[in-house]
């Protein structure tokens, strides 16, 4: 959440300093891994940035993905969003295997409790897609 690398450092670069600046002043201590919270987005055109903090695979555990997902949705409907859009949390850099981390938020996305109309899972690559769309094939 201080615009390191990854998705994080992503958002920081696109939402300019008020991000960061959101994110100390909101966070100051950070977040817990598996939570969840909101800053603003910044120079970016959505309304709202919604931050998670992802286990890292080998030293976090699956629930703490599966509450990510399900915190940021519970953040998004505080917030009264209709549409989020989800990177695969942990799947860069700490190292989720790529196959639980796209079945992860689908089992939320599936079972959750939300007035979010539609949660997109974003790819960074081209094989990443075909992973995601073909494990959406597969549970419909």
């Amino acid at each position: 959440m201080r615009g390191g690398g990854g998705v994080d450092g992503a958002i920081h670069r696109a939402g300019g300093p008020a991000v960061h600046d959101d994110c100390v002043a909101r966070f100051p201590h950070g977040l817990a891994t598996g939570d969840a919270g909101w800053t603003t987005a910044g120079a970016m055109p959505a309304r709202w940035v919604i931050h998670v903090v992802g286990p890292v695979y080998g030293s976090g555990d699956r629930e703490e993905l599966l509450s990510c997902y399900r915190r940021a949705l519970e953040v998004a409907d505080e917030l009264g969003a209709a549409t989020v859009a989800f990177p695969l949390v942990s799947a860069g850099i700490y190292g989720w295997p790529r196959e639980d981390a796209i079945a992860a938020p689908l089992e939320v996305f599936a079972s959750a409790s939300t007035a979010v109309a539609e949660a997109r899972l974003v790819a960074f690559d081209e094989t990443t897609y075909e992973q995601i769309a073909a494990a959406l094939r597969d549970r419909a």
